[in-house]
């Protein structure tokens, strides 16, 4: 159980989350990492589900559609984050020269 507790991210082990340090290319490269994760799911999902469809509100949809919507916002999520993270930098940058 002692491994499992180093797990947990502190500002030692994390410069992200130390108070008054800027986030830099750190961040960049965990969503570089999470777009290409959720592109390898997207691929084997595509070829792991078979061909077949359900109907969803009256209508047929093929359903391997149905994961890759919900991947896709997952991706979308990031997407707004990471955007809001960086007005929110540019924010502090710009009141910190004022």
């Amino acid at each position: 159980m002692q491994e499992l507790e180093g797990l947990g991210s502190s500002p030692e082990s994390d410069p992200e989350l130390v108070p008054g340090r800027k986030p830099g290319p750190n961040l960049d490269r965990k969503f570089r990492v999470a777009m290409v994760a959720y592109g390898i799911l997207a691929v084997v999902i595509w070829f792991t589900l078979g061909e077949g469809s359900v109907l969803v509100m009256g209508r047929p949809v093929e359903i391997r559609l149905i994961p890759l919507f919900v991947i896709g916002t997952f991706v979308l999520r990031a997407l707004v984050a990471r955007e809001a993270d960086k007005i929110r930098r540019r924010g502090e940058d710009e009141a910190g020269k004022l």
